[in-house]
């Protein structure tokens, strides 16, 4: 149990970290934009990558390809991880960087998300719908599906996706007010949210104990108080002006 200790400390200090670096975002990107941008990039990589070695040390106990939340967290540490591919940018690279927001002037996108506790996410991070796609679906034909995951597996993930994440009903939604796929983004910050819930209230159930000032300030709200329905999509449209 020591080492999922460990583990469950190292996830929750990235959360923190993610925590700050988001507050400070605004002030950095009109100093720097580019170096804002990339911090908060790689601050929210970095919960993957923590989230990824806490499934390494409990993936015995916990079953996390039964769910998509854990599910996706996994695919998208493992595709941003691996990087050979041209996938999973987030928002504010895709536009906040060179001139990205230039190049969609007048253009209108559809911003995806689920409310946590019945009320509009606090913290928005976004990745383009398709891309989720584009890495399993091998009717896409895309030059990015991800090899090294069985195609049942691949199969299995597409159910959950549409399914269990309701991102059928996104791109239903999305079709019939005619937006392209590119301008079609999700909040994964929900996603994140119910999934580490998930793995914390597992594990916590387990026996295992919250060590650490992080992982304490973390434990009461992930095993006991947040809560995300994913079949409350909440939609978002943005005209690029």
């Amino acid at each position: 149990m020591e080492i999922q200790q460990q583990a469950i400390k190292k996830l929750a200090n990235s959360m923190r970290i993610y925590v700050e670096t988001h507050f400070d975002f605004q002030r950095l990107k009109n100093i720097d934009k580019e170096e804002a941008v990339d911090n908060l990039d790689r601050a929210f990589e970095a919960k993957l990558e923590a989230f990824h070695s806490l499934y390494d040390v409990s993936k015995s106990d916990i079953d996390y390809f039964s769910h998509g939340d854990t599910a996706v967290l996994i695919l998208l540490r493992n595709a941003i991880h691996h990087r050979d591919h041209l996938l999973f940018k987030s928002w504010n690279q895709d536009m906040a960087l060179n001139d990205g927001y230039k190049r969609h002037l007048g253009a209108e996108f559809l911003l995806a998300g689920y409310d946590v506790l019945d009320s509009p996410a606090r913290m928005r991070y976004f990745y383009k719908l398709e891309d989720f796609y584009l890495r399993v679906d091998e009717s896409l034909s895309s030059p990015y599906i991800e090899k090294r995951m069985r195609a049942s597996n691949r199969k299995k993930l597409i159910g959950q996706l549409d399914t269990d994440l309701h991102f059928s009903d996104i791109k239903q939604r999305a079709k019939s007010d005619r937006y392209p796929d590119n301008q079609v983004y999700i909040n994964v910050m929900p996603i994140f949210i119910s999934a580490v819930c998930r793995v914390f209230k597992s594990l916590k159930e387990k026996g295992v104990e919250f060590v650490g000032f992080d992982a304490k300030a973390y434990e009461e709200p992930f095993t006991n108080e947040l809560e995300v329905d994913f079949s409350k999509v909440v939609y978002e449209p943005l005209r690029i002006v």
